[in-house]
């Protein structure tokens, strides 16, 4: 079978896809590469990989071009499980031969619910990494022998058996070659990232203990997987000769620096390559390994602060003090590496007076630029359970009917209400402080290029605010 790999269209500006770190829309146009369909279809011929939120492909067109193909895969989500569900029912009325299957995070942990969900419409979850999964079905395994996957038959679900994780990550395709293949390069934005940019993995999965993070409780796996240094270094060196407009790599790891030993190795390898790249790093990575992957090319670091309140690091488990973060950053400072601060208000433990012990924590670390998330308990995860036992979930809907992320936590003494009316009041506080004014304005006094970005975002953030405010009303 030849298949078609689908970020189905959701939302303007929805950026919820396969590789995603946020699924909602955001303040600012916000769009990462959708790196999980890619390592399938690249080991498939005839595939391709559409992204319909970034293409801005409506509905329409995306079942045009899933005419030619005979299986549709489509990665969802919680927020967007019912608006997929509709895309895979009308890819079936359109040609009802066609396969359809969803992969996820969602329907790997809800696999049967999401199968009577989507009756008629959906065919085929897969429960985890789904590469080989989709790679056996189009070669026409029979399903019952596909590993990791569940159907329904007769009325009944069929579970087959789980399939491992993938231990053997350097067989997999490189996702940038698809990228070059299939998808608008030039559209990826990510403000904070140098334009344009790329990413890619160096591992899958994640050994920390976070109790809110989506990815290593439901999909990827809290055992770390690693690419050897010199694959990696393989495909840096094909984007570097292959893609030479790039301007970033973001190694989009859920944690670059959880084998320190493999990171430096890595940056060790490309640094004659003479790259420039960014990671996702815990804030207890010492001096001496910032120091080692700054003088490779690394300029830029993703960190998750999420609190400035101890006892909630502790409820989350974090296992990152906020000494640990603070001297993190400092050190950042001095080897000159920029900081994107991650934070999130709504997690267990938070009181009006936590949010705003928050707000002065990051404004006294004074990083380079934040993102502030309402606290989502996503099926799958401990703070899901957590949440539901205790009765803090007061909505099942995640999302407004833009798209924008809802508040669902509310706890005994503080509202939902409060805590995403918190956000604003985090990123004004924050931003509109006369020291970081003063900076962006010296910014965009000698760099022409962080001046467009910063009227860009600008210009976003207050349209973005309008929409709320008008939608509040």
């Amino acid at each position: 079978m030849k298949p078609l790999f689908l970020n189905p269209p959701t939302f303007e500006d929805f950026d919820g896809g396969a590789g995603a770190r946020y699924q909602a829309s955001r303040e600012v146009t916000s769009f990462w590469f959708p790196g999980w369909l890619t390592y399938p279809a690249g080991m498939i011929e005839g595939s391709r990989v559409v992204d319909a939120p970034v293409q801005r492909l409506d509905l329409d067109a995306c079942l045009d071009i899933a005419k030619d193909y005979d299986m549709v895969v489509m990665y969802t989500s919680t927020p967007t499980l019912a608006i997929d569900v509709e895309t895979a029912r009308r890819v079936k009325a359109q040609k009802p031969g066609t396969v359809t299957v969803l992969t996820g995070p969602h329907v790997s942990i809800l696999p049967e619910e999401s199968l009577r969900f989507a009756a008629g419409a959906v065919d085929i979850v897969c429960r985890g990494e789904f590469d080989y999964s989709t790679k056996e079905l189009c070669e026409g395994k029979p399903w019952e022998e596909v590993d990791g996957i569940s159907f329904m038959k007769d009325g009944k679900v069929v579970h087959t058996k789980d399939r491992p994780p993938i231990a053997d990550l350097d067989a997999l395709p490189f996702a940038s070659k698809v990228y070059q293949r299939d998808l608008p390069i030039d559209e990826y934005v990510i403000p904070h990232f140098r334009h344009p940019y790329v990413s890619i993995y160096a591992s899958r999965g994640c050994p920390s203990r976070c109790i809110y993070c989506l990815w290593p409780q439901t999909f990827s796996g809290r055992t770390l997987r690693k690419r050897s240094p010199q694959n990696v270094y393989e495909e840096v060196k094909w984007i570097k000769e292959n893609l030479p407009y790039v301007k970033d790599i973001s190694f989009d790891d859920d944690t670059f620096t959880a084998d320190k030993q493999h990171a430096i190795a890595i940056a060790r390898l490309i640094k004659p390559l003479n790259v420039s790249w960014v990671i996702n790093a815990r804030a207890n990575c010492d001096y001496e390994t910032l120091k080692e992957l700054r003088d490779a090319g690394m300029h830029h670091v993703v960190v998750g602060y999420e609190s400035g309140n101890e006892q909630i690091l502790k409820n989350i488990k974090k296992g990152v003090t906020k000494a640990q973060a603070i001297e993190f950053t400092r050190n950042c400072k001095k080897l000159g590496i920029t900081v994107h601060g991650a934070f999130v208000l709504g997690l267990p433990g938070e009181t009006r007076e936590t949010i705003k012990e928050t707000i002065a924590y990051a404004i006294d670390l004074d990083l380079t630029s934040i993102q502030v998330s309402l606290a989502s308990p996503y099926p799958g995860t401990e703070f899901y359970q957590m949440a539901k036992e205790n009765g803090w979930i007061a909505s099942d809907s995640f999302l407004d009917e833009t798209g924008h992320q809802k508040c669902v936590i509310n706890y005994p003494d503080l509202t939902n209400q409060e805590i995403f009316d918190a956000v604003e009041l985090f990123y004004n506080k924050f931003y509109f402080r006369p020291r970081y004014i003063a900076r962006s304005i010296f910014s965009m006094l000698v760099n022409s290029q962080v001046r467009r970005k910063l009227l860009k975002e600008g210009a976003q953030y207050l349209t973005y605010m309008r929409k709320r405010k008008q939608a509040a009303c």
